[in-house]
């Protein structure tokens, strides 16, 4: 007979092939975050082109964040229903597809489906397989290993800002959009490198099928016609269908509503000061050059502090505790952004930045570590998913409000004041909240290794046991054909 872990998956290896999977989702995770930022060069040109304002250009950026961001749920279904390598390989497929094809677009709408919709859906695919893969791959150095992979947004906008400015200048941005769609093709090479876990188990697992085979007859043999099994499979309704793919009872478990209902209010601040950092700095008379040095230096110091906080958080002090670990990354993010105003020269706009991409660095470093590490591993797919869908909606209107605040008082420190508050106020939660946690979970399982150690409560529920047999047995008109029947099996049982 086959060994009884025959059919199980393996544990996770941390090491070996794991670390080409790193560096394969180093450039899935690196283009899905760093592409929609790139594109902004471009934009002036196409305005002039089709004749557009500001805003609808802006769309193309807010269309593409939307559905990169609002897919989730459905990348999280096809991951759980194909694996992550094709469907990664599918997205980069995707995304070369509707670049190529936004190259010969004649007008504003089509460059809203072809960049917006089917760009930004191909990058969605991109990026939640290339997290979930590494959840399998690592388990002691996951959180090293989710640091490597997260610097690749800040190494690939610092290469892709330089080489769309090159581009530009050479080929216009038609010319543009081809080269960068062949470019996104490698996302199919990096999804290629997503080899599965457990694929050497299923020459075992079929002769496991096969010895089973008549077994399995047997007892179907002994149950009867299974019309009735069918017929209750076949009556699931839509939701139940979903739900084999995609976990909705996760909206149950405690844990996953905290970070839920934290990176939500957390991400009406995130992104905002990095779209007004550049127009603050030329607002306080800077001239353009050294304001986009600013992104640079931010840049820089976001590519070192992702895999620095991935080794720091991979530690034994704070591994155990990487939940306040994270709710302090965020805090200190909006305590940067308060202090900011303050910064009111050029010298004191470097040492922001260089905090912000710190604090940028830590956040990013531990966003899906941590939901890993509530969750776990086997549920952590339909988590991502459900998370990205409930963030969409604050990712778009954090920049918004942050311009409506800028138009209404005539000045970036309210915004900078606004997006700081509201992180301080996110990380002040997560902290509480995962501290109420901990709490509930020690005391739950106190309590129930009480209830296993403790004799009294053994013995009441083994005279519950005796007296419901007792009761069950009792003298009466309807209980005797049991009885009877019962004697009769232990006479057989005996050889009598």
């Amino acid at each position: 007979p086959a060994p009884a872990e025959a059919g199980r998956a393996p544990g996770p290896p941390d090491g070996g092939w794991g670390w080409v999977v790193v560096f394969g989702a180093f450039v899935s995770i690196g283009f899905a975050y760093a592409f929609p930022k790139g594109l902004a060069i471009f934009f002036k040109e196409i305005q002039d082109f089709f004749g557009t304002s500001y805003s609808e250009i802006a769309w193309i950026s807010s269309i593409m964040l939307a559905t990169t961001y609002g897919a989730g749920p459905i990348s999280s279904i096809l991951v759980n229903r194909y694996g992550s390598r094709p469907v990664v390989m599918f997205g980069g497929l995707l995304c070369g597809v509707g670049m190529i094809s936004a190259a010969f677009c004649t007008s504003i709408l089509q460059l809203y489906i072809c960049v917006g919709f089917i760009t930004g859906f191909g990058l969605a695919l991109n990026l939640q397989p290339s997290v979930i893969i590494i959840g399998k791959y690592f388990l002691k150095r996951r959180p090293i290993a989710n640091g490597l992979a997260m610097a690749g947004s800040p190494v690939m906008l610092c290469t892709l800002a330089p080489l769309n400015q090159f581009l530009f200048d050479n080929f216009g941005w038609r010319g543009s959009f081809l080269i960068l769609g062949a470019i996104l093709l490698n996302c199919c090479v990096a999804g290629a490198l997503f080899r599965p876990i457990g694929a050497g188990t299923a020459l075992v697992k079929t002769q496991v099928n096969e010895e089973g085979k008549d077994a399995l007859e047997r007892k179907i043999a002994a149950d009867g016609p299974m019309e009735k099994k069918i017929e209750e499979e076949g009556g699931k309704d839509c939701f139940e269908k979903v739900n084999q793919y995609l976990d909705f009872s996760l909206f149950k478990h405690r844990g996953f509503l905290i970070y839920l209902i934290g990176n939500v209010l957390m991400f009406l601040g995130f992104f905002a000061p990095i779209v007004f950092l550049a127009p603050y700095a030329k607002h306080t008379g800077i001239d353009e050059y050294s304001a986009a040095f600013l992104l640079s230096i931010l840049a820089i110091v976001d590519m070192v502090a992702r895999p620095t906080t991935g080794i720091v958080a991979n530690s034994r002090w704070v591994r155990p505790r990487i939940q306040y670990f994270f709710s302090f990354a965020i805090a200190f993010n909006g305590a940067c952004h308060l202090l900011c105003p303050l910064a009111s020269s050029y010298t004191g706009l470097i040492v922001y930045s260089s905090f912000f991409g710190l604090a940028f660095g830590m956040v990013c470093a531990m966003l899906f570590e941590t939901l890993m590490d509530l969750v776990g591993a086997a549920r952590f797919t339909s988590a991502v998913g459900l998370v990205t869908i409930a963030e969409c909606c604050t990712i778009l209107l954090g920049p918004p409000i942050g311009g409506i605040l800028i138009d209404t008082f005539g000045d970036y420190k309210y915004m900078f004041i606004k997006c700081g508050a509201v992180m301080v106020l996110a990380g002040t939660f997560l902290f509480i909240m995962n501290y109420y946690n901990y709490r509930m979970l020690a005391k739950e399982e106190k309590e129930r290794k009480t209830k296993e150690e403790d004799p009294e409560s053994v013995r009441t529920e083994n005279e519950g046991k005796k007296n419901w047999n007792k009761d069950s047995t009792q003298d009466g008109p309807e209980l005797e054909p049991l009885r009877e029947k019962g004697e009769a099996v232990k006479k057989e049982m005996n050889g009598t």
